[in-house]
């Protein structure tokens, strides 16, 4: 009889993301370096420079597990002290060591959907079944805070999950709504993920909300630098959150060229306005060209966005027949749409083509 595992792990299913499944490539015989994706909300244009870090970090010592540089950098960027400050491989690693930290079996942890899948994961890691409402929208899955509110104020979770830009809707919170969730959330622990913050246009700081006590805040230096083969990235929190966060951290969780890059993308003070401008400029060209195809996307605060398109699997699956990969909704509940985050405007032009050649063909619906 083989080892069995815990029951939470044995049943633990994996979160599905967007990128490029290799095995799937495989199995199609399509080679990765032929395919355009379409299906990750990354910043296309990476900063200059970052590459050479490849060639100056010092990879025959152990990194510095408290990313030491990469910190104080940072520190000095946000206005805030280093100890308010984890480095991350990624956020994916701090949602996981905010469960191990704080949550036990039986605890109430809110995940209003659809969101991020990962949050669920890390909760069922460590036995924790969270409570998924699908709480009312409005057109657009825009949310009904006031509903969340009195929700939050029935269950009392011990914790909650916001993502903040939403990952897949792309909406947006106000500070005074979040303010108001995290009024009701009394002695619990709210997680902002600000993954994508730096795409909105006209954002407001969370940063000053560590000061309560009972907040993290997650950033994504992955998505903002185009790091996602290095993985990067870092919560802010109250000092003693963060020494929790610290004890379960594996050591040297930050690899010495994720921690040389981020220090590199620090350093390019215009980079983000500069690229973000042309994110901007390629996703209204993407709105535009695909509402001509009549395939109408939803209104976003950031630069992804969902589209309807009827049957996402089947969608997703024509247009990686053609070398393009987009996010099939089907994994965050929305089997209808897809997620399409914009690239440089070259490749959204193949991307136009290609829709616009399958439905001439009869092979989207």
């Amino acid at each position: 009889m083989s080892l069995r595992p815990r029951p939470e792990i044995e049943h633990l299913k994996p979160c599905h993301h967007g990128s490029i499944d290799y095995a799937e490539l495989t199995a199609m015989g399509i080679s990765p370096e032929e395919v355009i994706d379409f299906s990750v909300c990354l910043n296309p244009f990476p900063p200059p420079g970052i590459k050479k870090a490849l060639n100056t970090a010092t990879i025959e010592q152990y990194p510095d597990s408290e990313a030491t540089e990469f910190r104080h950098r940072l520190a000095g960027k946000l206005g805030i002290s280093p100890d308010n400050i984890l480095a991350g491989s990624g956020t994916t690693e701090l949602i996981r060591l905010i469960a191990l930290t704080y949550f036990s079996p039986g605890d109430s942890v809110l995940i209003p959907q659809p969101t991020f899948g990962e949050y669920e994961v890390a909760c069922r890691i460590v036995g924790v079944n969270p409570v998924q409402p699908w709480l009312k929208t409005a057109d657009d899955f825009t949310p009904e805070v006031a509903e969340m509110v009195s929700f939050i104020r029935q269950c009392q979770p011990r914790a909650i999950f916001l993502c903040n830009p939403n990952n897949p809707t792309g909406k947006y919170l106000p500070r005074r709504e979040i303010e108001a969730v995290l009024e009701a959330t009394g002695d619990g622990l709210l997680v902002i993920d600000e993954a994508y913050i730096n795409f909105v246009d006209g954002a407001w700081s969370a940063i000053d909300l560590a000061n309560r006590g009972n907040v993290v805040i997650l950033r994504s230096m992955t998505k903002d630098f185009a790091l996602a083969g290095l993985r990067l990235g870092y919560a802010v929190a109250g000092e003693d959150i963060i020494q929790n966060l610290r004890r379960v951290r594996p050591p040297w969780n930050v690899n010495a060229v994720a921690q040389k890059a981020g220090i590199i993308a620090l350093n390019n003070a215009d980079y983000l306005e500069k690229s973000r401008l042309k994110i901007k400029e390629a996703r209204e060209f993407l709105v535009g060209e695909l509402e001509r195809l009549g395939l109408k996307p939803l209104p976003t605060d950031t630069h992804f966005f969902l589209v309807r398109v009827g049957n996402a699997g089947a969608f997703h699956h024509a247009l990686l027949q053609n070398r393009i990969l987009v996010r099939d909704g089907t994994s965050f509940g929305l089997p209808g749409h897809v997620r399409i985050s914009p690239r440089t405007l070259p490749e959204c032009r193949k991307l136009i083509t290609v829709i616009h050649e399958l439905q001439k063909k009869g092979e989207l619906e």
